[in-house]
């Protein structure tokens, strides 16, 4: 393969203005397996930028294994992958079990239940925004509208939403000075090796969680917390301490932070490009598939990492097995070969097999129903409201590698 030693996807710089996309074409065309360095304790990683490679990375877990890591770049030694074991760090049947533990809350048929709760909530927070005519949509509409949705699946106080994105920011913004209680590399960092994210805010969401789970345990709530105390994996292993925390905070930042972003990210495009904006206003009808071309052009999570079991190659290039292997979703969603023309936006694309939520394999987003049912309500309530919208400063991006985040984005909106 080419190397392209100017480009490297370990550099946070890079993406810190939210504008990787030069760097992802430039591998996907001169060397879409490609060997990235980092700096020590970590080792270097191999970044798959083309869709098809990542596909077929994704779906093969015997190969590239999720079990012996966490999904993103940091290094873990034996001690702190078995403190840090999540459902995504799990490979084979017991990851069919967890998964399963959650699987029937989240079916397109389970989902639809939150519909009419969903349009009432649009509405309120739709409300209290435009009330205000200028307005940071990521505090005042993204990041509002789907944690309370999550509150009411966990069964927990309105008061405590608040709390709830506050832990999600200070976790996934690891890597960010604004949210990071200890920044991911630091040295002061090594104490918290044992948590995930290496944040101590996760050990307030374990407490917040064992709390909870103290409540609800041998009663017969339906809620989430409810159901995962009160069941047994169908491999009959009983979830352990680590288990439900793990578990339990997984839910807290999956269920918030991907889907905020998506309909960020979703509206600042539409507003980039009126005449999509328009279509979608005359032909309501269209937002149900649009909102795929919303999610392709979001690309919540830039990135997800496997590990090699075994000495094997992708395209002619040897991995050697432990070698990280880093699969670039937010690339693979521009991938030409799939997407023609992929910056534009294009709300009628078809087909549209992106991988916002990954591709196929066993690891494929457990949320996905969730997310797109509240990302259509939410552009199937705002679009009808406005005659356009405009972007008062520049969105401000999240100094991360693997949420693709926008922490502020201050917009005017002119209403219909």
């Amino acid at each position: 393969m080419t190397s392209t030693k100017n480009v490297s996807l370990a550099d946070l710089d890079l993406f810190e203005h939210g504008n990787p996309w030069a760097a992802f074409d430039e591998l996907r065309t001169n060397a879409p397996v490609h060997w990235d360095e980092e700096d020590a304790p970590n080792h270097g990683f191999w970044s798959l930028t083309r869709y098809h490679d990542i596909v077929g990375v994704l779906r093969d877990t015997e190969t590239f294994s999720s079990e012996r890591a966490t999904v993103n770049l940091e290094e873990l030694d034996e001690e702190q992958i078995e403190a840090r074991k999540s459902m995504l760090e799990t490979d084979g049947i017991r990851h069919r079990a967890l998964r399963r533990l959650m699987q029937g809350e989240f079916t397109p048929r389970a989902v639809a239940g939150y519909e009419t709760f969903l349009r009432g909530l649009t509405a309120t927070t739709l409300d209290a925004a435009f009330a205000k005519g200028e307005f940071d949509f990521v505090a005042d509409v993204a990041a509002d509208f789907p944690i309370r949705v999550l509150a009411r699946m966990l069964d927990v106080p309105d008061a405590d939403i608040y709390k709830l994105i506050e832990w999600g920011n200070r976790m996934v913004g690891n890597t960010d000075p604004e949210h990071a209680d200890v920044l991911a590399h630091s040295e002061e960092s090594e104490q918290y090796r044992l948590l995930p994210f290496r944040s101590p805010a996760a050990l307030e969401v374990f407490e917040y969680g064992r709390h909870l789970a103290a409540e609800r345990r041998g009663k017969d709530g339906t809620d989430l917390v409810s159901r995962l105390v009160n069941q047994v994996p169908e491999d009959g292993i009983p979830l352990s301490e680590r288990d439900f925390n793990s578990y339990f905070l997984l839910l807290v930042v999956a269920g918030n932070e991907t889907t905020r972003h998506s309909i960020t990210h979703s509206m600042r495009y539409l507003m980039e490009n009126p005449d999509q904006l328009a279509l979608l206003k005359e032909k309501p009808e269209l937002i149900p598939w649009a909102i795929e071309e919303f999610l392709r052009l979001a690309s919540p999570v830039f990135h997800f990492r496997r590990t090699a079991t075994h000495d094997t190659e992708i395209n002619g290039q040897p991995i050697r097995e432990g070698d990280k292997v880093v699969t670039w979703f937010a690339s693979g969603n521009r991938d030409p070969e799939l997407f023609p023309d992929p910056y534009r936006m294009d709300v009628t694309r078809t087909p549209n097999e992106h991988m916002a939520f990954g591709r196929g394999g066993p690891h494929m987003c457990l949320g996905n129903s969730l997310a797109r049912l509240e990302i259509r309500i939410m552009f199937e309530n705002l679009l009808p409201r406005i005659t356009g919208m405009t972007a008062l400063a520049e969105p401000d991006h999240l100094r991360s590698n693997f949420i693709n985040g926008i922490k502020r984005f201050p917009v005017r909106v002119e209403l219909a």
